[in-house]
């Protein structure tokens, strides 16, 4: 090299992890002799941190040649390990998912790489790398035997295709004679196609419920060798050491709840969510991306198929087939619960369970176990006061009453103190009345009107996971029905009404989908009694057609311009910081007149505001939302000793709510 020539030195760009969003880039480090040969892309290293006077954690996400800068770059401070954790697709999916969502790369990585585990690392290098998994010709005959009742999916899912299926609403019996959902089978077989062809298929679920589910079917079709868990209730070296088998050259099939969406399994050729519309599929931690939309920007990278099944479908999943992004794979034959739409038996009557509903819960209790689905747990979740019959409160915190015995103390919701010499502010009455029945208070009614038989309550407090198939009444909250063995002989769905009542956007979606996931639980030809709810969702309950109802719910919010028909970004910080946010945004793309509401004072002396934004301007909008993160992020820091200390004008955004709550 000549004496004009600039001096160049090896490089590694380092994504250091921190949750400051000024810190959320690629840094320079010089990579010094010693590390040379550790240092590749992907493995974990320490890094000083100049501003902050500290070493912090990163991950070498590339190794380049520059020119020696006039400033001489700090060195890495080592490398703790070699074994490369981050490949360049899961952070190439980060990137682009925390960009979309105007958060930082690093907080979705720390969702998705577990923290290392030494003993499992070198327990996992001292062994030969896995094999490629091999699926018999008898169970490949079997996996495309169910995906046959669908016709076109078997072709569809070689082809990179965005797919929406309506899943088999029956229980199946697995060939152990464990009962499973039909959906989980279905699901499995996909996967197990997919790993024959040498691809690896990432399963994502709600809940641990579907994920024992989905396992247990997959043990019937794929090679155990092949099926990696990811859950985070896992000891630490067991998540590390399943993470070091997704990052392995063998295809595989994992199965995990929503972070499993970011799993970096070799040559992925399917991503499928089972029942997106799950709350619990929605990241509550910053920068917040549904498991729905790290899916879809998944597949839009890496060109594997996408699925999305459910016994209901989602207007998100509905907009993306409106579009024609996402295709609808139709069943060979069309299959659905025998819904029965029961009113009272006349307009004064009261009784809760109508005399058709009973009559069915009578006979199905004959020949096995008849479920009842409730709104709420406990015994008594609303509490009025005898004489006003106003809402019962709590005298100290002004929390809701609650009775969790027929005779006992109510205790407050919130903050938990029995309300001993409680008298209402109202009307002085020291007399209580329950307003609702939970599922201790219906068990507790059911259980006198059916003396002798076994009542089974199934709710937070009460976690089940089966009954057997004998004769017995199962009380269950949404969500929390346990499987019963051949399916229940009747299921009747009770408090509807109360639960349309609630101050939800998708109240109606939400509705359907318990509705329709407790009927999917039901032996084919059994009676599923809906009591006392009319109107769209109950319709399409009785049709069984999910996807119409959710065709109607977008034609009417579309005008309204309501999600999913607009990305809606919520906006909190002090009004200076919100504003200028707002103004920002508009300069990068036109807002319409309407695209802002709010904003409204919080009572921290910060204000929150909505912002709706169409779909085609989402990028620069987030972009400049970003933006305006960081800047205020750095106005905020600490100042130099000896400077007065400065007020911290945060700004935190969070896109794609669900709902819009001001």
């Amino acid at each position: 090299m000549t004496s004009d020539e600039p001096r160049r030195l090896t490089v590694a760009r380092v994504l250091v992890d921190s949750p400051l969003p000024q810190l959320d880039r690629l840094f320079d480090y010089a990579v010094p002799a010693e590390h040379m040969d550790a240092a590749t892309p992907g493995v974990r290293v320490k890094v000083p941190l100049r501003t902050a006077g500290r070493v912090v954690d990163g991950f070498i996400v590339e190794i380049a040649e520059a020119v020696a800068p006039e400033r001489p770059l700090s060195e890495l401070e080592s490398v703790v390990s070699s074994v490369a954790v981050l490949p360049a697709p899961l952070y190439a999916l980060a990137r682009r998912a925390a960009d979309r969502a105007a958060g930082s790369a690093s907080d979705i990585l720390r969702l998705v790489v577990p923290k290392r585990m030494v003993r499992a690392e070198k327990a996992w290098l001292a062994r030969p790398a896995p094999e490629v998994p091999h699926v018999d010709a008898e169970r490949l005959r079997t996996a495309r035997g169910i995906l046959a009742d669908y016709p076109t999916l078997e072709g569809a899912l070689a082809q990179g295709a965005r797919l929406a299926v309506d899943a088999p609403p029956r229980p199946s019996r697995l060939g152990d004679g464990t009962d499973v959902g039909a959906w989980a089978v279905l699901l499995a077989a996909a996967a197990t196609v997919t790993l024959a062809e040498g691809r690896s298929a990432v399963l994502v679920v709600p809940d641990y419920r579907d994920q024992e589910q989905l396992l247990a079917a997959l043990a019937d079709l794929a090679p155990a060798d092949a099926v990696v868990r990811d859950d985070a209730r896992e000891s630490g070296p067991e998540r590390y050491a399943a993470y070091l088998r997704i990052l392995a050259e063998a295809p595989c099939i994992v199965v995990g709840k929503r972070s499993a969406a970011y799993a970096p399994a070799a040559r992925t050729g399917l991503v499928a969510l089972w029942d997106d519309g799950d709350p619990l599929l929605a990241e509550p931690l910053s920068p917040g991306v549904h498991a729905r939309d790290a899916a879809l920007v998944r597949q839009e990278l890496e060109g594997h198929t996408l699925l999305f099944a459910g016994h209901t479908r989602t207007t998100d999943v509905e907009r993306l087939v409106q579009l024609g992004w996402v295709t609808d794979v139709p069943a060979r034959r069309r299959v659905s619960p025998k819904v029965v739409l029961s009113a009272p038996d006349d307009a004064a009557s009261r009784a809760r369970i109508p005399s058709s509903a009973f009559a069915a819960m009578r006979e199905g209790l004959r020949q096995g176990p008849v479920l009842v689905q409730v709104a709420r747990p406990g015994y008594a979740p609303v509490v009025l006061c005898a004489e006003c019959r106003r809402p019962a409160r709590c005298l100290h915190c002004g929390g809701p009453l609650r009775a969790d015995a027929p005779r006992g103390v109510p205790e407050c919701g919130w903050c938990g103190r029995r309300a001993h010499g409680w008298a209402c502010p109202h009307c002085a009455g020291s007399t209580f009345r329950f307003a609702s029945a939970g599922t201790e208070r219906t068990a507790d009614e059911l259980g006198r009107a059916f003396a002798g038989m076994r009542v089974i309550v199934a709710d937070g407090a009460h976690p089940r996971e089966r009954v057997d198939d004998a004769p017995a009444l199962v009380i269950a909250t949404r969500g929390a029905e346990p499987i019963a063995a051949g399916g229940y002989r009747a299921v009747v769905l009770l408090d509807g009404e109360r639960m349309l009542l609630a101050e939800d956007l998708r109240i109606g979606e939400a509705c359907l989908r318990w509705w329709a996931n407790a009927a999917a639980l039901a032996r084919p030809g059994a009676p599923v009694h809906l009591v006392g709810v009319t109107g769209p969702a109950a319709r399409a309950l009785a049709t069984w057609t999910p996807a119409a109802y959710a065709r109607a719910e977008l034609a009417e919010r579309a005008p309204l311009r309501m999600p999913p028909t607009v990305r809606i970004v919520r906006i909190e910080g002090t009004p200076e910081r919100v504003q200028q946010a707002v103004q920002d945004a508009a300069a990068h793309a036109p807002l319409p007149a309407d695209a802002l509401l709010g904003p409204v004072a919080l009572d921290d002396g910060r204000v929150r505001a909505l912002l709706r934004v169409d779909y085609a301007a989402g990028a620069d909008t987030m972009r400049s939302l970003r933006a305006s993160v960081v800047a205020a992020a750095i106005s905020g820091r600490r100042p130099p000793k000896g400077r007065p200390p400065v007020p911290r004008n945060t700004l935190n955004v969070r896109a794609d709510l669900l709902d819009v709550d001001l």
